[in-house]
């Protein structure tokens, strides 16, 4: 979607819960840097969902939100959750807010890479030469699968015992369009992708395999394709992870590996992500960009929380969403110079840097971008 220079771009943004405010602050802070150095111009609509909806209006998330993420050129969304919603239903707890949007808007692809930085080697459990230069960018299908699939629910069985139902679904064409952004991104990148089932033992892992097959043979037989079973992928993600370019699998495994591989760099707070819809007749599609840590309420509040994350995730809504590609390149240079600095917030932080809380980082990678303006 290009937009032009003179163009308003149109934003929606939700903080959510917990630390969400506080590092979305330091995102409007580089927007701000943008609009004033870089003359791009952001028309701005900010939201409640999570806790933050349940609190102020008996629900997640309002259908009134929902229209403006349709209206919006991109939303930016922060973090949602809160221990005291806890006693709430199913259906209101404050998560619902991101898997209905995900679900409304048709938000199929999540975007999750896990890059190291040379400046944070040291903060992976795994030994340095494991994770140095790690760069891997996980696909994850994310409104079917066994999240979405029917049969659902909680039942009472004849002798007073419960049973839990979730039912693993996939579809030909739900397989093959999150299969298409894989391939594509591998073009872009070392040109590898490694589709991840378990088609040992469920029908959607072997429906999955055959249909990623034959994506790759009839559109893109330029990029090397390899198959690896969930649990394999796992254990390979920890042995050897610089093995793996792109990785593209269903809705529950990408959940758990995207997490997986997120440790490999240090530290939830430094990794964005961002979910992608359909290509729609104007041209544009729906996108939601955010980090991949949660709310964090236990420290929410204190100003120590790392806005790296959320504003990694800003850097891929001016890449993907906005083919800003030298904005989005700037951002993630002033994030790696401000590491190589020193600086560290609390949860990547290691012996002889410098500790620092949310606005200082934030200000920190503002000063960075006006120097690489320069």
């Amino acid at each position: 979607m290009m937009t032009e220079q003179n163009t308003a771009i149109k934003l929606l943004v939700l903080p959510g819960d917990g630390i969400g405010p506080e590092i979305m602050r330091e995102v409007r802070h580089v927007i701000s840097w943008l609009e004033s150095r870089r003359g791009l111009s952001f028309d701005i609509t900010e939201d409640v969902v999570g806790g933050a909806s349940l609190a102020e209006y008996g629900e997640p998330i309002r259908d009134e939100v929902i229209e403006k993420a349709w209206a919006a050129d991109a939303v930016l969304f922060g973090s949602v959750g809160d221990p005291k919603w806890a006693h709430v239903g199913f259906e209101k707890r404050p998560e619902v807010a991101i898997l209905k949007l995900r679900q409304e808007l048709g938000l199929f692809a999540n975007l999750r890479p896990a890059k190291v930085f040379d400046a944070l080697v040291d903060a992976s459990t795994l030994k340095p030469d494991v994770v140095r230069g790690l760069d891997i960018m996980i696909v994850r299908e994310t409104v079917g699968g066994i999240y979405f699939g029917n049969p659902r629910g909680i039942e009472t069985l004849p002798d007073g015992s419960k049973r839990g139902v979730n039912t693993e679904v996939y579809t030909t064409s739900e397989i093959e369009r999150v299969a298409r952004v894989a391939f594509d991104l591998a073009r872009k990148r070392s040109n590898r992708v490694c589709s991840v089932e378990k088609c040992n033992v469920m029908e959607s892992g072997l429906l999955w395999k055959e249909v990623v097959t034959d994506v790759h043979a009839k559109e893109f037989p330029d990029v090397e394709l390899s198959h690896m079973l969930a649990d394999n992928c796992a254990m390979q993600m920890v042995r050897n992870p610089r093995q793996f370019d792109v990785i593209v699998t269903g809705n529950l495994f990408g959940d758990l590996l995207s997490d997986l591989a997120s440790m490999l760099t240090g530290s939830l707070g430094m990794l964005p992500s961002a979910t992608l819809g359909a290509v729609r007749e104007n041209g544009k599609f729906p996108a939601l960009y955010e980090p991949i840590h949660g709310s964090a309420p236990d420290i929410a509040g204190q100003g120590i929380a790392n806005p790296i994350a959320q504003i990694l995730s800003f850097a891929m809504l001016l890449r993907y969403s906005l083919n800003k590609q030298e904005e989005a390149n700037m951002i993630e240079q002033a994030v790696s110079n401000v590491l190589e600095s020193g600086l560290r917030t609390a949860d990547i932080m290691s012996e002889g840097m410098a500790r620092v809380g949310t606005s200082v980082m934030g200000e920190a990678i503002v000063r960075e971008l006006d120097k690489l303006q320069k």
